[in-house]
């Protein structure tokens, strides 16, 4: 943690050595400092405290080809994605890409650096504005009380999302292939800091055929309530 992270309020989540505050069924394993899941199956949960209603959260993240991964930070599916954009099925759909917020919104480009290296990523929350940064850059920054995004957030709504709810806990999940995390810090964003949406914030496009299978699981989803 540098001076101005340490000036803003951040507080490390990890020592880089331990499990301390974190709980797993046995799946993950620290290895040169990082949070490593190396064996199925089961989420890694920061169980010292709930994430404050508006924070800012830091973390290294680095995939395995195909991976599938995410970090969770509110109540419900509330997610940044991790993902292999280019090897993994999710990364032709945008809302499902890297830095996404899944299932919802798409970032404004991709970013990630190629598998197997070490990408960064912050997560900012203040009131009803919400941003995702991938490797230094701000790619998502919307306001979800705007009505323009309003059938980006029935999206999340019908997977089972609530961007209103507030009190959860860090979750790293495990997908199925192994992923890592280092580096996470978290501060609680003071009111007197004002985060703003970027009014120039544009998600990348959806392709068709992204869509289509979009939409075919979304019928599915209804369907079974």
């Amino acid at each position: 943690m540098d001076q101005e992270e340490h000036r803003l309020g951040f507080v490390a989540l990890s020592d880089g050595k331990t499990f301390d505050g974190w709980k797993h069924p046995g799946n993950w394993e620290v290895k040169d400092g990082a949070f490593t899941r190396v064996r199925g199956t089961g989420q890694l949960t920061y169980e010292t405290r709930t994430i404050p209603d508006d924070f800012e959260l830091r973390f290294d993240w680095k995939v395995s080809k195909g991976c599938n991964s995410g970090v969770y930070y509110r109540p419900g599916q509330v997610e940044y994605q991790v993902l292999d954009d280019i090897n993994s099925p999710y990364g032709e759909n945008p809302r499902q890409s890297a830095a996404s917020l899944f299932f919802c919104m798409a970032p404004s480009k991709r970013a990630t650096q190629p598998v197997g290296e070490w990408n960064t990523a912050r997560i900012r929350c203040q009131g009803t504005v919400i941003e995702h940064w991938l490797n230094e850059q701000n790619v998502l920054s919307f306001d979800y009380a705007d009505p323009k995004w309003a059938e980006e957030i029935r999206l999340l709504a019908i997977r089972g999302g609530d961007l209103k709810g507030r009190g959860g806990k860090l979750l790293l999940q495990d997908h199925g292939e192994d992923v890592a995390f280092r580096n996470l810090r978290l501060r609680t964003i003071s009111s007197r800091e004002v985060i703003k949406a970027d009014p120039a914030f544009v998600p990348m496009p959806i392709p068709p055929a992204a869509l289509a299978k979009e939409e075919a699981r979304v019928r599915s989803i209804l369907e079974k309530k």
